[in-house]
């Protein structure tokens, strides 16, 4: 069997943290943010952790052998 590939899209968009965990960027964050209070947009400053439901399907489906 040929080995997987990683998809080159999640890797641009994931990273892993030192104890394993995945973190993304926050979406909404690019244009139109006038229409957005001063919570919203502090709240969703840096990054986030992913949710663990979909933790898995991300390590084994998109990123097979990490980044």
């Amino acid at each position: 069997m040929p080995k997987m590939k990683t998809k080159k899209a999640a890797a641009k968009r994931f990273k892993f943290t030192a104890t394993g965990k995945l973190k993304h960027g926050v979406a909404g964050k690019r244009h139109r943010l006038i229409s957005h209070n001063a919570k919203y947009i502090r709240q969703n400053r840096g990054t986030k952790l992913v949710a663990d439901a979909d933790v898995t399907r991300i390590k084994k489906k998109y990123l097979p052998y990490g980044l």
